[in-house]
């Protein structure tokens, strides 16, 4: 049979070895070309109906699929077709006792590779899947790339030191807009999405393919600053204009002269300095605290939210004049869960890429992990999906990744069973804050954690609605009254 080692292969993400199915109503022949693939250094399965080997094919990911053209209850070319349609990266070796030129001519146009007529000897079929294995790895080879599906170059990706994975017609619609935004550079950009969506991502991928790269982005979360902190960090200030000015300090928009000045968390940013942001906006011109001079700086904004800020302009918490500065260009990430499209390749290039940094084997993925993941909620969208899959690739010592692995929360409560509760924005959030406060002992670290927002920012929505330990806890009393009634 010559040198059976060379037909061994490395697997299409998900093993290591090249997965074979032969599915054929012959048990016999089933068992022996089995037992030749296993030899030969493949990891090799069977199935002797039709519908056996459909179902096979749900469970398990495999790279080459051996089919009979004449099974029991459906025709070989049928199934030819679906497989060719679900999985467009599996190749096909048509084999048959009663093939003609007909039979042959419809299997390759409906997308297979070979066709062996039976019998046949070993060396055919080790000719077959010789030929099969060199296309697979050059296939491979040109389509690496495609295969990781990152949506920008690579010289991007060094610049904005991130990937960009995805396959979707909205993360697609998201890219367009992003190098839309790019090539006017002084245009402003509003970011919005929910909590790890990649709202940065897109800010670099903005700056970096802009006139802007060689200049620096400087990017600021407007919640994790100190209040009294605030106007010196954004616009400078002078030696001796406060206690502890030791020397003269640019502040965010003279050192984002020529470049980009990434405001991120911006509805946190407190009123008071929301008036001096959108002057220095207007007029690109900074004073220094403690200084009378104006410094000319030209920046670009690229500013992003998880809030809807046109509820927090309802509410008079932020202003509509400095929306309308922000958003010259709006662009919205839609959630994972409105894009599940995204969750497998996104899921691949993170299993790969963590297997790697801990210098562990790449491990194949059960397809139950796909449809579970699918339907999850994914409250964190990619960044948990990340999260999940490092802790999973940490935490696993088998080769195959199953749903046990991830820890998949129970499935949120739609919308739409929700549209009967109180939609109040103020309301909502002060809910928010005294439940995540009282379920952490009443520790602003944790509670900020929970919420999704820094330590400082809390501090001020404390102080801004007036919320004290007393006050919670007249509220968790009332609340319990309440759900007893």
């Amino acid at each position: 049979m010559g040198n059976n080692h060379d037909l061994n292969s490395k697997g299409n993400g998900f093993g290591d070895k090249l997965k074979v199915l032969v599915i054929d109503d012959e048990r016999y022949f089933t068992e022996e070309l089995v037992a030749f693939f296993q030899h030969s250094g493949f990891d090799a399965c069977q199935a002797n109906s039709g519908a056996e080997g459909l179902s096979m094919l749900e469970e398990e990911v495999y790279d080459l699929l051996i089919l009979d053209v004449k099974l029991p209850g459906i025709d070989g070319l049928d199934i030819l077709k679906d497989v060719k349609e679900k999985y467009q990266n599996l190749e096909v070796i048509i084999v048959s006792a009663h093939g003609d030129i007909d039979t042959v001519i419809k299997a390759m146009r409906l997308g297979a590779l070979d066709y062996l007529r039976k019998p046949f000897r070993h060396l055919d079929i080790q000719i077959a899947i010789q030929r099969t294995h060199r296309f697979l790895q050059l296939y491979r080879k040109i389509h690496q790339i495609q295969e990781k599906n990152s949506l920008i170059s690579k010289s991007l990706e060094e610049r904005i030191e991130r990937n960009f994975i995805g396959v979707s017609r909205q993360i697609l619609g998201v890219l367009d807009l992003a190098m839309t935004a790019a090539e006017f550079s002084d245009t402003n950009v509003l970011i919005t999405g929910e909590t790890g969506t990649g709202k940065e991502n897109i800010a670099r991928i903005i700056h970096y393919a802009s006139k802007r790269k060689d200049n620096l982005l400087i990017s600021v979360n407007a919640g994790a600053i100190s209040e009294s902190l605030m106007e010196s960090e954004f616009f400078g200030h002078q030696k001796g204009s406060f206690t502890g000015a030791l020397t003269d300090k640019k502040g965010f928009f003279e050192i984002s002269n020529n470049g980009t000045l990434f405001l991120d968390e911006i509805s946190e940013m407190p009123a008071n300095l929301q008036v001096k942001v959108l002057r220095a906006i207007e007029n690109k011109k900074i004073t220094r605290v403690g200084d009378t001079r104006e410094i000319s700086t030209d920046f670009r904004i690229i500013s992003a939210t998880n809030q809807e800020l046109d509820g927090l302009v309802e509410a008079k918490t932020f202003r509509l004049d400095l929306l309308h500065r922000l958003n010259t260009l709006h662009i919205h990430i839609p959630s994972l869960r409105e894009r599940t499209e995204d969750i497998e390749p996104l899921l691949l290039f993170f299993i790969e890429d963590f297997s790697k940094k801990v210098n562990k084997p790449v491990p194949r993925i059960d397809r139950s992990v796909l449809r579970a993941l699918k339907e999850y909620y994914f409250p964190g969208n990619v960044r948990e999906l990340r999260n999940m899959t490092e802790r999973a690739i940490l935490l696993c010592n088998m080769s195959v990744l199953g749903v046990h692995d991830f820890r998949i929360k129970p499935k949120a409560q739609p919308v739409k069973e929700r549209h009967q509760q109180n939609l109040n924005l103020q309301e909502n959030e002060i809910e928010l804050i005294r439940l995540a406060l009282f379920n952490s002992n009443f520790n602003q670290i944790r509670a900020a954690e929970a919420l999704g927002i820094q330590r400082m920012a809390l501090a001020r929505k404390l102080k801004k609605y007036n919320i004290s330990f007393s006050e919670i806890k007249k509220w968790k009393i009332s609340a319990s009254v309440n759900k007893q009634e």
